[in-house]
C-alpha cells in the first residue's frame, strides 16, 4: 500500500485544516517524524504551487487549489502507482493546465499513472495505453499509438467534370461533387496519387490535401456507439423524422 496513491475526483477535507496541516495529518499515518513530516509538507506544497497558501484553511481553497493539495497528499509516499479519478473535471482553464502539467512531471518521473476522466484531450495527451469502457465493460484498449492508426485525408479540388466520380472512387472514400468542386475523403492507408493523377488528367485544379489525425474522441464516439447497437445514430434518425 505504500507504494501506492489514490485520489478520488470528489475529496473530503476537515475544512477547519489548513494545508500543512492536512498534509502533516495525512504523513503521520505512514509514520513520519515530526522533523520529516515538516520537511516533506513544505517541499510537496512547493511543488503544487501552494507555497503561499499552506496556512489557509481548505475552506479558502479554490476548486482547483484542493486538486493540488489532493495530489500532494498522494505524494507524501513517493508512490509508484497513482489512481487519479477525474483529476482535472470542473477546473478553469489556467488551473486546469497546471494540475495536467503536474500529471505530465509523475509520469516523467517514472511514475504509472491510472487516470479515469471524460477529458479525452487530456488522456490523449498524457497517456500513453487507454482503455474506453461502456457500462463497466472493456471495448477498446492499447497503446493510444496503435488505437488512432488510421486517419483521413481529404482532397479539394475544382473545375473537375461529372465524370470524375468514377475515377475516383476507393474503398472507404467518400466523394462529394458539386457545381465542380470536389471533396475526396479518405482513409490514409489509399495513396493520394491515384486521386491527383485523376483530377489532374481531367482538368482539374487541387486546392488542398489536408491529412487528419484520427482523435480520442472519434474513437470513443466509434467504439461506444458501437457498444450501443448504434443508437444514438438511430435516435439522431428519429428525431430527424419527427
Amino acid at each position: 500500500h505504500r507504494q501506492l496513491s489514490y485520489l478520488p475526483e470528489k475529496p473530503y477535507y476537515y475544512e477547519h485544516m489548513t494545508g500543512m496541516e492536512i498534509l502533516d495529518f495525512y504523513a503521520r499515518l505512514f509514520g513520519m517524524g515530526k522533523a520529516e513530516r515538516r520537511e516533506k509538507a513544505q517541499q510537496l506544497l512547493e511543488r503544487v504551487g501552494l507555497a503561499d497558501a499552506g496556512f489557509k484553511q481548505i475552506s479558502q481553497y479554490s476548486k482547483g487549489m484542493q486538486q493540488r493539495i489532493g495530489l500532494a497528499q498522494c505524494l507524501l509516499n513517493d508512490p509508484k502507482l497513482l489512481f487519479l479519478d477525474e483529476p482535472t473535471a470542473g477546473l478553469d482553464p489556467i488551473a486546469h493546465i497546471e494540475i495536467r502539467d503536474l500529471i505530465l512531471q509523475f509520469r516523467e518521473e517514472g511514475k504509472t499513472v491510472f487516470i479515469s476522466s471524460h477529458e479525452l484531450s487530456d488522456v490523449e495527451r498524457i497517456c500513453d495505453r487507454v482503455a474506453i469502457l461502456n457500462r463497466g465493460v472493456i471495448k477498446a484498449e492499447g497503446k493510444l499509438e496503435d488505437l488512432l492508426a488510421g486517419g483521413r485525408v481529404e482532397i479539394t479540388a475544382e473545375k473537375v467534370p461529372e465524370d470524375i466520380r468514377e475515377k475516383v472512387q476507393a474503398d472507404g472514400a467518400i466523394v462529394s461533387l458539386h457545381d465542380g468542386r470536389l471533396i475526396i475523403d479518405a482513409p490514409d492507408t489509399i495513396a493520394t496519387d491515384g486521386f491527383v493523377d485523376a483530377i489532374r488528367s481531367a482538368g482539374g485544379r487541387i486546392l488542398s490535401i489536408i491529412p487528419r489525425r484520427k482523435r480520442l474522441e472519434d474513437l470513443f464516439v466509434e467504439t461506444i456507439t458501437e457498444a450501443e447497437g448504434r443508437k444514438t445514430g438511430m435516435k439522431k434518425v428519429s428525431e430527424a423524422q419527427d
